[in-house]
């Protein structure tokens, strides 16, 4: 028998073992429930803790991933920002710079049309023939004090040339004479005219006026390889004729005077020789390699000048090989001036005892 005390009045029954299991067993439920409870309760209140604290975490994840998302946003912004800054700017010094090389471009273009139009000597208010005429007068005295150079106002045959140079001697004889005709034409010009049409004509008052040469002084075909070399022999279709670019207006004179007044002493010293009998085959061959000579170095000049032209017109980092070219031009007419004047008898006949004996003889005898 177990004796168990009531909690409400105190006083102690016994029971039996049954009756304890029982009673115990009620016990042991309700605690055990209670328990239960009390451990489940614990349990929910852990999960609603555990709950609360992921989801403080996940929240507090969730604001730092936006606040680095806001952060990289921002960066972007600015990076953004700044190469747009960037870009404005490199858009605006290029945008400057591309200025600057059309407005550098511009100023040379302009510079190098002045070079060629003072080149050209298409000058405000003078025209070509009046340039010839200025260039030739400028020098008249030094160069050519016994020539004369004047308009050509004879008509009576139906046309006439521009100019007529004629050169004598002191004797008074006639050295060379020349028929200019004066061409130019402006850029607005609306029929383009050729040199080529020009020529049948000048050749035509060359004959009827007694001249020598003719010459073309021509700024038509601007764009010719063939004129702008300077000067051109066209003696192929017409008789001791050329064109000339008016760079080279005194220069043709000057060589055609050269060769003409060389002629003249050879002319005179040969028929001296022949007039003695005298056996001139070595003089004429010499005669002949003098004159070769020069044309070869006049062709070399009138090419030269082709250069001129070309690296005018292209930039200004040829502006030093057109320099060279037109002093590869003067040095060609230079050797060729000097061939025709160091040509002497004592030359001619070197290597030809016959003849130097027979021009001692006639010095001897005057």
């Amino acid at each position: 028998m177990n004796e168990i005390i009531c909690p409400h009045c105190d006083k102690a029954f016994k029971i039996d073992e049954a009756g304890y299991a029982d009673i115990l067993k009620q016990i042991r439920n309700k605690e055990f429930d209670k328990e239960l409870h009390e451990k489940l309760e614990a349990a929910e209140q852990e999960k609603k803790s555990a709950l609360s604290l992921a989801e403080a975490e996940n929240e507090t994840k969730r604001l730092k991933l936006i606040a680095e998302k806001d952060t990289e946003i921002i960066d972007l912004k600015n990076k953004i920002n700044n190469f747009e800054t960037q870009k404005q700017l490199s858009e605006s010094e290029l945008r400057k710079s591309l200025e600057i090389q059309i407005k550098d471009r511009d100023a040379e273009i302009k510079r190098l049309s002045e070079n060629k139009l003072k080149l050209s000597t298409k000058m405000l208010g003078e025209t070509l023939e009046q340039h010839c005429e200025v260039e030739f007068n400028r020098i008249r005295a030094t160069a050519f004090p016994k020539a004369y150079f004047e308009k050509d106002n004879d008509a009576k045959t139906g046309s006439k040339g521009d100019y007529i140079f004629r050169d004598k001697d002191e004797a008074k004889n006639e050295i060379v004479s020349i028929m200019f005709e004066m061409k130019n034409e402006g850029d607005d010009t609306k029929t383009k005219k050729k040199n080529e049409d020009f020529l049948k004509e000048l050749d035509k008052d060359r004959t009827e006026k007694g001249c020598e040469y003719a010459v073309l002084v021509s700024m038509l075909e601007p764009e010719s390889e063939l004129y702008n070399v300077g000067i051109v022999d066209v003696s192929h279709k017409y008789p001791k004729m050329y064109v000339v670019r008016p760079q080279f207006f005194i220069q043709i004179i000057t060589l055609l005077r050269n060769a003409a007044l060389n002629a003249m002493e050879y002319k005179a010293e040969l028929a001296l020789v022949r007039a003695q009998n005298v056996d001139v085959t070595d003089f004429e061959e010499k005669l002949e390699e003098f004159q070769t000579g020069f044309a070869r170095n006049y062709d070399l000049a009138s090419r030269k000048f082709q250069t001129a032209i070309d690296e005018i017109d292209k930039s200004i980092d040829h502006l030093q090989k057109t320099k060279d070219a037109l002093l590869g031009t003067n040095n060609n007419l230079r050797l060729a001036n000097d061939k025709a004047q160091d040509i002497s008898i004592k030359k001619l006949t070197r290597g030809n005892p016959t003849m130097a004996q027979k021009f001692e003889d006639l010095k001897s005898s005057d």
